[in-house]
């Protein structure tokens, strides 16, 4: 198969879909592979490591041009003229806060999976599950800094000084992202509540912390409640495919402490948060009822040397499989198949089709 890695062009977003060493792989196994010239700069990949690897160096429109094009980033508005019918899109697509680009696939029939809706015989999510490990981390990371006075927070130190008080985390959440967040705060010595739905996720986290975690059942009077504390609150809520849920209300903003900071991990999935919306590294916050809100919608693009080994490690076998099978690839693989969110023109992920009030198909309709 003919596989194109064209560069990454979303604002600020320095990862790239494949290694050098991953490319050699895909030789190895027959496969050419065309990378657009620059693309792995941001990661540290130069072109002479690509081409030492076995790829050709090339144009974007002629990285496009491959029979499988494997991104990191979802297609923005400059790239949806490259969607055809006979390309297999291998990437992030997070689509149900994104109309646009989901009327562009479908219009086009591209056949587009998603990392982010494939999932592991245990029910887990293997290609979102590293960067979300990245974003919880930096999730913390982040919001101590913005805490700081000089970037527009109240002037607190999450793990406080000997005679007083740490600040105050929130977690909204404990799945993966979350468990990150909290083992940075917790490491950080902040003080910190985890919030979940589920009493079998808030068991695990109580018992590794050993009573250093407050958990809490995710419920609007609990979150009401536990914001008016909050110095930072992270938001960390995933339904796979969906629109995330709004937890966090405009009304609870003026509750709120003034410089209080929310970092909202679902911003790509429509964000937890009410008051949210996307932002980039370049202007990564903004103020709503004096509460600074930071919504990066791929954080881990700040880090993109330990986010696209991250990625790599996780995504390569799943596109040594599409390359070799194509299509079938996906029939064989029932995991591997829930990434299909459209083929031949009709929308494959029911949780997209709710957020938009569209008709859709299951994967296994569809490729029957």
């Amino acid at each position: 198969m003919v596989i194109g890695i064209p560069k990454e062009i979303k604002k600020m977003e320095n990862r790239v879909a494949m290694t050098p060493g991953a490319v050699q792989t895909l030789v190895r196994q027959g496969h050419k592979v065309l990378v657009e010239a620059g693309a792995g700069l941001g990661s540290g990949c130069t072109d002479e490591q690509y081409e030492v690897a076995g790829a050709e160096l090339v144009s974007a429109a002629e990285a496009w041009g491959a029979e499988m094009v494997i991104k990191v980033k979802e297609p923005v508005d400059t790239e949806y003229g490259f969607l055809r019918d006979d390309l297999l899109l291998f990437t992030y697509l997070h689509l149900a806060p994104n109309r646009p680009l989901t009327d562009a696939l479908l219009a086009s029939g591209t056949t587009a999976v998603a990392y982010e809706t494939v999932k592991g015989r245990d029910g887990s999510l293997p290609l979102l599950t590293p960067m979300s490990e990245v974003a919880g981390r930096m999730a913390t990371q982040v919001g101590a800094h913005f805490l700081e006075k000089a970037q527009g927070g109240r002037g607190v130190l999450l793990g406080g000084v000997p005679g007083v008080n740490p600040g105050m985390v929130l977690v909204l959440g404990g799945g993966v992202v979350g468990a990150n967040a909290t083992r940075i705060a917790v490491g950080m010595g902040a003080r910190v509540t985890v919030m979940d739905v589920s009493h079998a996720r808030l068991q695990y986290l109580d018992d590794i912390y050993k009573g250093r975690v407050v958990t809490m059942s995710s419920n609007e009077p609990n979150i009401r409640e536990a914001v008016k504390q909050a110095d930072l609150v992270v938001g960390s809520v995933l339904i796979p495919g969906a629109k995330a849920p709004h937890l966090v209300t405009r009304d609870m903003l003026s509750t709120m402490k003034e410089g209080s900071v929310i970092v909202d991990v679902a911003v790509d999935q429509g964000g937890c948060v009410e008051t949210i919306h996307a932002t980039t590294h370049d202007a990564p916050t903004y103020e709503v009822d004096g509460v600074v809100h930071y919504g990066v919608a791929n954080m881990p693009g700040a880090v993109p040397r330990t986010s696209t080994f991250a990625l790599v490690n996780q995504t390569l076998p799943y596109a040594m499989r599409l390359a070799a099978k194509g299509i079938d690839a996906l029939r064989d693989d029932a995991g591997l198949a829930l990434g299909l969110n459209t083929f031949k023109k009709q929308l494959t992920c029911p949780a997209v089709g709710e957020a938009f009030g569209l008709g859709s198909l299951t994967p296994e309709q569809a490729l029957a």
